[in-house]
């Protein structure tokens, strides 16, 4: 199945078969009420793929309405000056990846939460730029149901495969809109703090592979070696709409093609990946059952036509660099045997945003529903009031309240 994104932008073409058909299932296996005789939400959400072969539903074709980027030392900066511009490499590279780990590396410190900060940072400095056609006037202030990170979205379209991680999503109301945030569950603090060395080397490997083939300038050249610092960061902010769903999400981008003529962003955008290189049926089976699906799904959401990848061999060098379009990924899936499909991941998505519309009803930035989900289980969820799970900073309802804030 080619990738499907809806380019119409007026409300009124919804096309019927790919609307948000939740209404037409409530009395099937996806949704199970304690109390089914009340028109009362769910209390839970199934996982089960089978319950998600539908049609394609509607996703509009995202638009970059922003972008920020954060600086060696993490801080927010509301431009592009962390953008990159992507250098093609021969097809058989010989990138040393190891290069620089001990001596030229700042690694950012991933036991800092930083929830949603930023892109709240980036709302707050651009309210003008969101995109608020099709509003009606008692409608949420920023016009959009939904604001989370691109990653948290990811997690929930690739859930109906995903076997081995859960994941907890924290969810508000504030002023019409649903913030959506990850917490971090158990099991992954203690994946965290228990690396070994040669994953932590291993997750360095994908960014110096970025180093190679990036370049600060449009006319630049790559600068292998320079330091890698991770906290440093380009992110682009998206609009666009699932079904009913009207979502602001923001992403990390790698690069950008150097081309003058190159379509707007976000079609001018490079996801870079590495993997390790393929040389048995079975790794090359893993790889498009695995791999490609949380890649196509990254890529697919913000609207990144293409993926670069380096495979590396046991010792972290680049053997080959193969270039996968993300709209040609479902393609190269389909002979595989029980294989992923976009149209699951896509469904699941918008079934699980209408869930927590029926669930995340007061608004209160003060109030956590948590939605957690675990592997062959299904979805639920819990309520907390001032715990420590509220992610909505002061600084932000503060700003947004004010009365400055209440129009563009």
């Amino acid at each position: 199945m080619a990738q499907r994104y809806h380019r119409d932008h007026h409300h009124e073409s919804v096309d019927k078969r790919c609307g948000d058909s939740s209404a037409d299932y409530q009395t099937n296996k996806r949704h199970r009420s304690s109390d089914e005789g009340q028109h009362r939400a769910a209390e839970t959400l199934s996982a089960h793929r089978q319950l998600y072969e539908r049609h394609f539903p509607l996703y509009k074709q995202p638009v970059e309405v922003g972008c920020f980027s954060l600086d060696s030392r993490r801080n927010f900066c509301n431009d592009q000056r962390q953008l990159r511009y992507y250098v093609q490499p021969t097809k058989s590279p010989d990138f040393n990846l190891r290069d620089g780990y001990t001596s030229r590396f700042v690694k950012r410190d991933d036991s800092v939460k930083e929830k949603l900060d930023h892109v709240l940072k980036w709302i707050l400095a651009n309210r003008d730029k969101i995109q608020t056609r099709d509003q009606t006037p008692s409608s949420s202030a920023l016009g959009v149901d939904f604001v989370t990170w691109r990653g948290h979205l990811t997690k929930v379209l690739t859930t109906p495969y995903e076997t081995q991680e859960g994941w907890m999503l924290a969810a508000s109301k504030f002023r019409g809109s649903i913030y959506i945030s990850e917490v971090e569950t158990e099991a992954a603090r203690v994946n965290r703090e228990t690396r070994s060395q040669r994953q932590e080397e291993m997750m360095y490997w994908g960014y110096k592979f970025e180093q190679y083939i990036c370049a600060d300038d449009v006319d630049g050249t790559p600068d292998p070696g320079g330091v890698v610092n991770t906290n440093e960061a380009f992110c682009t902010v998206v609009q666009t709409r699932l079904a009913d769903h009207k979502l602001l999400f923001s992403g990390e981008v790698d690069c950008r093609v150097k081309e003058p003529d190159a379509p707007p962003a976000p079609g001018c955008y490079v996801e870079l990946k590495t993997s390790a290189e393929i040389c048995t049926p079975k790794q090359r089976s893993n790889f498009h059952r695995y791999k490609l699906l949380k890649w196509w799904a990254q890529s697919f959401l913000p609207g990144v036509p293409q993926i670069v990848a380096g495979f590396r061999d046991h010792d972290g060098i680049v053997v080959a660099v193969e270039t996968f379009p993300t709209s040609k990924i479902s393609q190269l899936i389909k002979n595989e045997f029980n294989c992923w499909k976009p149209t699951v991941c896509m469904n699941f998505c918008n079934d699980f945003l209408s869930f927590v519309k029926s669930v995340v009803k007061e608004d209160d930035p003060r109030l956590v529903y948590l939605f957690t989900w675990d592997p062959h289980r299904e979805v639920t969820y819990a309520v907390h009031r001032d715990s420590q799970y509220t992610f909505l900073p002061e600084w932000y309802i503060k700003d947004m309240s004010s009365p400055h804030s209440s129009h563009h």
